[in-house]
């Protein structure tokens, strides 16, 4: 895994072929960590660098899996956003799922990481490695993303795609709606993104974007529930 920069001062780590799943580094803070059996390897991509926090957009499995072991290593508090502190306090990560969705259940039990201890809750306005914090909740209660005004840098987790992990697609969508707790919401959440006008997009899944123009037309052209 090689640590690529995508603006001053902002890595990205795909932990997955073809950038089907990223973490990145906000200056000296690491936002999220995949799943539970990349700790080892993403461990690894991180030593010689200064980590003074781990932030998670949101609690799903393949965000928040080596969590609890990137924690205990490097001895750093855990953030994440209001509405998804129980299911990572717990490890119960089906508080931030929609109901009846068995198979999403057990993945999260098979690939999800152990309950942590959240040290701050983030909400809109705070600052973390050099960018601000906005609240874009949808896709789980406490979905949180990143912003820089300053270059027009954006971390935006799962509020959108820039590839379909499971058929590897690399395309602009939606977040699978049977792993989005209000899909409606989360729409709401992207616009509100588009409306900042990035420079650069930066998704969980997929290449970062450089095409702002391209990235607001794409939110522009989703339904209003």
């Amino acid at each position: 895994m090689t640590m690529q920069e995508v603006a001053p001062g902002l890595w990205r780590l795909p932990l997955q072929r073809l950038d089907s799943i990223n973490v990145y580094l906000l200056g000296d803070v690491l936002v999220d960590s995949g799943m539970r059996w990349a700790a080892g390897r993403l461990l690894r991509a991180l030593e010689g660098r200064t980590i003074v926090a781990h932030a998670v957009t949101h609690a799903h499995f393949d965000h928040q899996g080596a969590t609890h072991a990137v924690c205990e290593r490097l001895a750093v508090p855990l953030y994440c956003g209001a509405g998804d502190r129980a299911a990572l306090e717990t490890g119960d990560l089906t508080r931030v799922l929609p109901r009846s969705r068995p198979l999403l259940a057990l993945l999260s039990r098979r690939l999800g990481g152990p309950a942590h201890l959240v040290d701050r809750t983030l909400r809109d306005g705070d600052e973390v490695g050099g960018f601000t914090v906005i609240e874009t909740p949808g896709h789980t209660p406490g979905h949180l993303a990143f912003w820089r005004e300053s270059d027009g840098a954006l971390v935006l987790g799962d509020v959108l795609f820039h590839r379909n992990p499971l058929t590897m697609r690399r395309a602009l969508q939606e977040p699978f709606r049977m792993a989005t707790l209000d899909p409606s919401r989360n729409r709401e959440s992207a616009r509100r993104l588009a409306e900042l006008g990035p420079s650069v997009v930066c998704f969980g899944h997929g290449p970062p974007l450089r095409d702002g123009e391209r990235f607001a037309e794409f939110v522009s052209s989703l339904p209003r529930d």
